[in-house]
């Protein structure tokens, strides 16, 4: 059936501000890591993109290599976004990458300019876009000079094949190094897209603060640790879990009893909330207002709409912020 989206998509969520630009991002955005590739079902993937847009997430979020196979995701967006959303475009901010490995050479990853146009070329063929919202580099690169890789992003800027350009996986003293190039070169660095949880917590040594003195936005990856920030595994591994694909990044190596005990714990504190494990942990990373967006990735149409429930309820006593930074130690 043709989509129609709903009439009341803007009214109940939240669009913050990225930095000193005029970019709102709606406070949940969708990422399409994991499951948008050739291995998952096109009609589920259409139907979680339909109702995250009728709940109001503006901003869907790709890179070159997600799939899998890589660049799989960003075709199957291209044929929905072109099957459902073609007349709504303009309503939409979408993003991609490009740093990690694509295609066989020199010239197939990291952080070249070659690289990098190259990449962004074949990405707005893939996805049968003109131009994308935010382009990233995605993540550092220790051969190639930081004023080429920037000079990259800013040149694609002027081509008009993004609007705004942002870095992602970069440590706090690379970001300032990147964000003053790009400053200086004219196009500023409006986003910075790190991974960030209750159990990874580097943002919070530096980075946090910089991009708050710096005007740039943050919108945290992985805010669920691949799901193990869920009710999925209080019970073990289930069959139907990342842990159990070989494509995953979350594997059964990671998911050790020191931290299912932890997890537990974390899902009582939800629970006494009101809360699901999931909604406590995406609102324990948007109570800062230094985070944009936080980026969710779902596998299922009904994990959008539990993963909005969050905002019932962001706010943190002093007492359960204790709790839960005991239960982390």
């Amino acid at each position: 059936m043709p989509y129609t989206p709903c009439n009341t998509r803007y009214d109940a969520m939240e669009y913050r501000r990225c930095g000193h630009s005029g970019l709102l991002l709606p406070a949940v955005s969708l990422g399409l890591w994991h499951n948008f590739g050739y291995v998952d079902t096109q009609e589920n993937c259409r139907q979680i993109l339909q109702l995250a847009f009728d709940a109001g997430i503006t901003h869907f979020d790709l890179a070159n290599n997600y799939g899998p196979p890589p660049g799989s995701a960003e075709e199957n967006f291209g044929r929905i976004l072109k099957q459902d959303f073609h007349g709504y475009r303009d309503e939409l901010i979408i993003s991609t990458k490009a740093g990690y490995y694509m295609w066989p050479g020199p010239y197939g990853e990291w952080g070249s300019k070659k690289y990098l146009v190259a990449s962004l070329n074949q990405s707005l063929k893939r996805m049968g876009l003109d131009y994308v919202d935010i382009f990233y580099h995605h993540r550092p690169d220790p051969n190639t000079p930081l004023e080429e890789t920037m000079a990259a992003l800013d040149l694609i800027v002027r081509q008009g094949k993004a609007l705004y350009v942002g870095i992602s996986n970069y440590k706090a003293d690379e970001a300032a190094k990147a964000i003053n190039i790009l400053r200086q070169l004219g196009t500023p660095c409006v986003i910075h897209q790190p991974k960030y949880s209750m159990f990874e917590r580097w943002v919070e040594d530096g980075l946090l603060n910089l991009l708050e003195k710096e005007g740039v936005g943050c919108i945290p990856f992985s805010p669920l640790a691949q799901g193990l920030l869920t009710n999925k595994y209080l019970k073990g591994i289930p069959e139907d879990s990342r842990a159990h694909k070989s494509t995953g990044f979350l594997q059964e190596k990671d998911i050790t009893p020191e931290k299912i005990e932890k997890v537990k714990k974390l899902n009582e504190l939800a629970v006494r909330r009101d809360q699901t494990l999931a909604q406590m942990a995406l609102a324990w990373i948007l109570r800062d207002k230094r985070i944009t967006s936080v980026l969710i990735g779902v596998s299922r149409p009904e994990q959008v709409t539990d993963s909005l429930q969050c905002f019932r309820n962001t706010w943190f006593s002093t007492e359960e912020l204790e709790q839960i930074e005991a239960i982390l130690r």
